[in-house]
């Protein structure tokens, strides 16, 4: 029997819940840790994260407007689907960071683990946050929080699917949209989430996943006067403090990068969640 012709897979970009090629037609060989050829992962353009962002304001109304409550049921949802292609992802990791099967197998878990956690906390964020605040006069003060809006986010080049996750999810239970460069160098586990999200029930254009260079994309996106804020987790340092000041143009809000290297294992904290968080405060007299 003669051997199989290998199928050489070129994956797409993730916008507005659909799977484009670049519009540049461009495209990167993804090699394995041990330099082997596994794939070709589209290279997005300026144009491409243009589209994002579209995609990911069109998506905006609703799904801010969506309970916290929904919004916790469908990131239990894509834990769930992700859970059911954990050997898929153990594969990639194991391709992608030479870790050994065991090890992938405990990333994988800790993303699900992950996803159900700030699941969680969907509906628990806004009475963290919000306060009813003591004044001086007949009158109710009452502080509650609201989505910023559409976030750009760089995610970190090492731990291709825990980080990615972790910089996702927060962005997306609290009610914004993002628009997402991926690992460079670990594309695949990126573009097999965006396969997760597009089958789960999170609605297109909530969360669209770039592939290529950040340092082609992010300048774009932090200059972008559509885009609300930015996550320069996954940014190298000359690149993040390019990218915080084309981010003042427009007043945008910022999150740097981590000094030093983020154990993304440990309890993430609220604090994510909060970064891309607006408090609105209102007055209403008592009585009426």
């Amino acid at each position: 029997m003669s051997e199989r012709v290998v199928v050489r897979k070129t994956y797409k970009l993730f916008i507005g819940g659909a799977f484009p090629r670049s519009e540049s037609g461009r495209s990167y060989v993804v090699s394995s840790s041990k330099g082997e050829f596994l794939a070709n992962a589209s290279k997005a353009s300026r144009k491409d994260a243009r589209e994002a962002v579209a995609a990911a304001r069109k998506a905006f109304p609703g799904w801010s407007a969506a309970t916290a409550y929904n919004r916790g049921q469908i990131l239990y949802r894509v834990a769930e689907v992700l859970e059911g292609r954990r050997s898929q992802f153990v594969a990639e990791l194991v391709d992608a960071d030479g870790v050994g099967v065991r090890r992938a197998g405990e990333l994988v878990d800790a993303a699900v683990d992950r996803l159900v956690w700030y699941a969680g906390w969907s509906d628990k964020i806004g009475a963290i946050r919000g306060s009813a605040n003591p004044v001086a006069g007949p009158y109710f003060n009452l502080s509650s929080t609201e989505p910023t809006g559409v976030v750009a986010v760089v995610a970190p080049e090492a731990d291709p699917l825990l980080g990615l996750v972790s910089v996702i999810a927060p962005v997306i239970v609290t009610g914004n949209t993002c628009v997402v460069v991926a690992s460079e160098r670990a594309p695949l586990p990126s573009i097999t989430l965006a396969e997760v999200l597009a089958t789960s029930d999170l609605p297109g254009g909530v969360v669209n996943i770039l592939t290529g260079s950040a340092a082609e994309i992010a300048p774009w996106l932090a200059g972008h006067m559509d885009v609300n804020a930015i996550d320069l987790t996954g940014a190298e340092l000359e690149l993040a403090v390019s990218c915080e000041q084309d981010a003042s143009e427009n007043l945008k809000r910022v999150l740097r990068p981590a000094s030093g290297k983020t154990d993304w294992i440990t309890d993430p904290g609220t604090g994510r969640m909060t970064a891309f968080l607006e408090t609105k405060t209102v007055w209403h007299p008592i009585g009426i």
